[in-house]
């Protein structure tokens, strides 16, 4: 039957059946790679991936470092505090255990709430969401109690910063508080909750105070509950500081300026350690450590005495007549002073329209420097001030590190202002007068310096001119940032002429005398407004008290190879001689003490 098709022509086609068995093996060696590829190139990655699904890591906090005054006192250390915290990989309904935590813990439920929502995109679900700081044990205790109702409750033991001295250093260390998201955005070692330096030394030295953490990984069962620890990395404690700063000085100096506004410096002029720093008045350091309410931080911030404020660094004054020590070495620099060269002082001096006083009303009558400055005689540096112009002025005045930041390890310095031409005009669109020069040479006008620039100052005039960089660590090497521009005699005629404004009768300091020690020293009466012939007529008692003068003492003590300078600035205290005066002679008398009494 030629219709009919034979057996061979039934069969597929060869070549379709080679391409479907080639099909079927380039399928193989995929399924094979693939399974080589997941079992062995990656089969390490997966196992540990496996392995983490029972296995969880929580971070071992590193002890911060301690810091000790120059005595080995402890001024900041370390206790125990706890905290709680969420897991949200073990919390079956998150909405009903904040319910429950606000309860136990008395706290505002949307405030909870906030912060639970705050830190979700900030935490591993398997990591603890830190809620609530600071427990008390009752606290504690009533959370463990209900442990295996709330299994994704998990108490968190960490440290808090306690300042043992409260208010005496906090200018000086500051303080922690709990991080913001900017620096936690900004520093990668930190996790939300994390400590960290908001102010003072805590804030500069962070990273070598904080230490590094260690992370510790335990196995879990299927309800979370820990059942071995597998692998331990411990934390690194933080460095342990010590200050150059003198325990018992810091206390005397915080005692004499009790109910007083201002600022004490006491540096030591060879090395520029500083073995008092204080700024007045202070608050509690601890208060900000365990989270600051809002009614304590209202009454700080809005208290009309700044206690916040360090006036140590973030302010800068008129420094009055103790500016006078400043133009006597200007006037030396540029030989345009002749020391034994009198100029009379009939209480006045007349420029144009405008009458110049010196502050006693009948004047001094013939002095030469060493009178000028004993009797602080304006008349004699209002001449002076002409004779040298602002511009000798302010740059002899760079020059001995006025106008400019002193570098001391604390944030926010100021560097306060030395006036020039230029920068009159660009602040005030104003050419410098000629009256101004004469403002400029005591210390008044548009002047203002800082109580360390002082301190540096008579630092370098008894040190052999080093212009020094106040250091607040004990084993900080000195670090010479320049040289006051006069020669050796230059500054021994500044030297014995603050030494006789001591032991001259006539002197403004006398109050500063101090038997066996040589003291030299210099007051400064610096106005906060214009004097009116109203506050004229008030004694000092009657002036308001925001419209009093500030009172300056500004000296050095030495005796046996030891040098220090002392810097007393009270705000509104009237005269340097008697505002500031009892405080330079107490931390004289703590640094030079009398055969068998004090403290060295």
């Amino acid at each position: 039957m030629s219709g009919l098709l034979s057996p061979q022509d039934k069969e597929p086609p060869r070549h379709g059946q080679l391409l479907l068995q080639l099909l079927v093996l380039l399928l193989f060696c995929l399924f094979t790679l693939r399974f080589w590829y997941l079992q062995v190139h990656e089969g390490q990655d997966f196992a540990r991936k496996a392995r983490a699904n029972q296995l969880r890591q929580e971070h071992v906090y590193a002890p911060r470092g301690l810091v000790r005054a120059r005595g080995g006192q402890l001024l900041a250390t370390n206790e125990p505090a706890y905290a709680l915290g969420i897991v949200r990989e073990d919390c079956r309904d998150v909405e009903a255990t904040l319910d429950e935590v606000s309860r136990w813990l008395g706290l505002d439920r949307e405030k909870v709430g906030e912060v639970y929502r705050k830190g979700r995109g900030k935490v591993k679900p398997f990591e603890p969401l830190i809620i609530s700081h600071d427990l008390g044990f009752e606290e504690v205790a009533l959370v463990e109690a209900n442990k295996l109702r709330w299994p994704e409750l998990e108490i968190l033991v960490r440290s808090r910063r306690n300042y043992t001295h409260g208010d005496l250093f906090c200018h000086v260390l500051g303080y922690v508080a709990e991080a913001n998201e900017a620096e936690l955005e900004r520093d990668q070692g930190l996790s939300l909750g994390d400590h960290v330096g908001k102010l003072g030394l805590e804030k500069v030295m962070e990273t070598r105070l904080r230490g590094i953490k260690g992370v510790r990984e335990f196995e879990v069962d299927v309800t979370g509950r820990r059942m071995a620890e597998v692998n331990t990395l411990p934390p690194r404690a933080g460095e342990d500081v010590t200050l150059s700063i003198d325990l018992g000085l810091q206390q005397l100096v915080h005692k004499g300026m009790a109910g007083k506004e201002g600022v004490v410096v006491v540096m030591d002029a060879d090395t520029g350690q500083v073995l008092a720093l204080v700024s007045e008045p202070t608050f509690d350091a601890n208060h900000f450590t365990g989270g600051i309410s809002t009614k304590e931080w209202r009454e700080l911030s809005d208290d009309p005495r700044h206690p916040l404020l360090n006036r140590v660094t973030q302010s800068a004054y008129p420094p009055g007549s103790v500016f006078k020590i400043v133009m006597a070495g200007c006037g030396l620099h540029e030989n345009m002073l002749n020391p034994a060269e009198t100029v009379f002082c009939p209480g006045h001096l007349t420029l144009g329209s405008h009458t110049f006083r010196c502050w006693r009303r009948g004047g001094h009558g013939h002095v030469n420097l060493r009178r000028a400055l004993v009797e602080s005689c304006d008349v004699y540096f209002y001449r002076l001030g002409m004779k040298l112009g602002v511009d000798r002025i302010s740059e002899f005045s760079f020059a001995s590190g006025f106008g400019k930041p002193t570098g001391i390890d604390l944030p926010h310095e100021k560097g306060g202002n030395i006036p020039t031409r230029e920068w009159k005009e660009k602040t005030y669109g104003e050419r410098w007068q000629k009256g101004e020069d004469l403002n400029f040479s005591i210390g008044q006008g548009y002047t203002l310096v800082t109580p360390l620039q002082v301190a540096r100052y008579i630092s370098a005039l008894i040190n052999g001119g080093q212009l020094l960089k106040p250091q607040l660590l004990a084993d900080a090497e000195p670090e010479v940032q320049g040289e006051v521009p006069l020669t050796g005699d230059q500054r021994d005629l500044i030297k014995k002429a603050m030494v006789h404004t001591v032991v001259d009768p006539s002197g403004t300091c006398w109050r500063a005398r101090t038997p066996g020690v040589t003291v030299g020293a210099k007051t400064g009466t610096a106005q906060v407004t214009r004097l009116t012939d109203e506050l004229k007529a008030l004694k000092d008692h009657e002036i308001p008290y925001a419209l009093r003068d500030h009172a300056w003492m500004a000296g050095f003590g030495e005796r046996d190879g030891r040098r220090y300078a002392v810097v007393v600035m009270v705000e509104h205290g009237l005269h340097g001689s008697s505002g500031a005066g009892p405080v330079v002679k107490a931390c004289l008398d703590y640094l030079f003490p009398r055969a068998g009494r004090g403290h060295r």
